[in-house]
């Protein structure tokens, strides 16, 4: 990328386009994986369906890594594996570098603002250009310079008599991410310039990974106050949570539960043992005991992690939000790669029929692969996306 392209000259920002609260309409996939030209719509709910091998978890992977990074993550945490990200075939340069390609469009109030990234990976892991634009405008450039370097040149428009600050900024992170503490604010183009990087880095920074891990959501865990994490094994501590803070939602869960577990089901309850741990159980009515959910199957456990996760928020859920930013302005995004996998087709359209009634609220955001779309079918507001491989 040259860092000196189409940053010079007047800007205006749509006024009153976007949405309220920024969210990621488009995710880019120029050059990733198996992934060449693809790109991905994304509405309130967008399913990604394919045969095997058609990029369904490599999209849900960019996502986010590009989420990492606009929470101020180094590439090396975003992309621990970095080779594996070359797609195959792909060719080397002059130099022998060999790397990839990503980018997304965040919509909101400053308007669509569109992210890309290219990224070397061999030999060495760092971001080989970067750009922000908006209606056509680039508002950050960066680019390589002295290949020796370990950062990169960057140019932002600011207005003024050059119209163009540079700078270097580290070749390890994500400019967009790093403008705040770089651009003072102090005219309109400055503000503009924010505007955009603040929208883009707070919708990528809202989202929330669940991969509920069966296996590690059997036995009692700790009690306390901790947030559900990404693989849900701590599920039982979150429920003795919810349970007591918001007996609506958890009377929601119950109802979710009662449809999507196997036998009668009252309620979810949580058991205190005596050694300081906790136990969520299914209560099966009067007279009966209850079930422990380590006796149940990997079908019903994901069921009931993926319900929680779509019936709660950051509050409950391990997100890195924004504090400053009102949550009014904030819509969280959950990932779920292999959202129906382990689940019977009814448990499956019963999750997404929970899921669109809450997308359908404004709340959240639910990105998902699946392998069977016939899930979706008669919900409203789900966008399917077929990749053909």
């Amino acid at each position: 990328m040259d860092a000196n392209a189409e940053i010079t000259g007047p800007m205006t920002l749509p006024q009153g386009a976007g949405a309220a609260r920024p969210a990621v309409t488009e995710l880019r996939l120029p050059a990733f994986r198996t992934h060449r030209g693809t790109v991905l719509r994304l509405g309130p709910m967008t399913l990604i369906t394919g045969v095997s091998g058609s990029g369904k978890s490599s999209a849900v992977e960019a996502y986010e890594a590009l989420a990492l990074l606009g929470a101020g993550h180094d590439l090396r945490t975003a992309f621990p594996q970095a080779a594996e990200y070359v797609p195959e075939g792909a060719r080397a340069d002059r130099q022998g570098r060999r790397g990839f390609r990503i980018g997304c469009t965040v919509d909101g109030p400053a308007g669509p603002v569109s992210l890309d990234l290219a990224v070397e990976a061999v030999p060495r892991l760092r971001i080989a250009g970067e750009r922000l634009t908006i209606g056509g405008r680039t508002l950050l450039a960066t680019a390589l310079g002295d290949p020796g370097r370990t950062d990169v040149e960057a140019a932002w428009h600011t207005s003024g008599t050059t119209g163009v600050t540079r700078g270097r900024l580290p070749g390890d992170r994500l400019g967009t991410a790093l403008l705040p503490l770089h651009v003072a604010g102090r005219t309109q183009a400055q503000l503009r310039v924010l505007a955009a990087a603040e929208q883009v880095v707070l919708a990528l920074r809202s989202v929330f990974v669940c991969d509920p891990r069966p296996h590690r959501m059997r036995e009692p865990v700790p009690a306390g106050t901790g947030r559900l994490r990404r693989g849900c094994d701590n599920l039982a501590e979150v429920l003795h949570r919810t349970r007591s803070e918001c007996g609506k939602r958890h009377a929601r869960l119950a109802a979710a539960a009662r449809v999507g577990c196997a036998g009668p089901v009252t309620d979810l309850c949580v058991e205190e043992l005596g050694d300081g741990t906790v136990r969520a159980l299914l209560a099966r009515g009067e007279g009966r005991a209850g079930t422990p959910l380590g006796r149940l199957g990997e079908g019903e456990l994901r069921y009931l992690a993926l319900a929680l996760v779509l019936l709660t928020g950051p509050g409950v859920l391990s997100v890195d939000q924004v504090a400053e930013v009102p949550a009014a302005y904030q819509s969280l995004t959950v990932l779920a790669d292999g959202f129906d996998r382990c689940l019977h087709p009814a448990q499956a359209r019963r999750l997404v029929g929970l899921a669109a009634e809450m997308c359908a609220r404004g709340h959240i955001r639910l990105v998902g692969a699946v392998s069977d779309p016939s899930c979706a079918q008669g919900a409203d507001g789900v966008s399917v996306v077929d990749l053909v491989p």
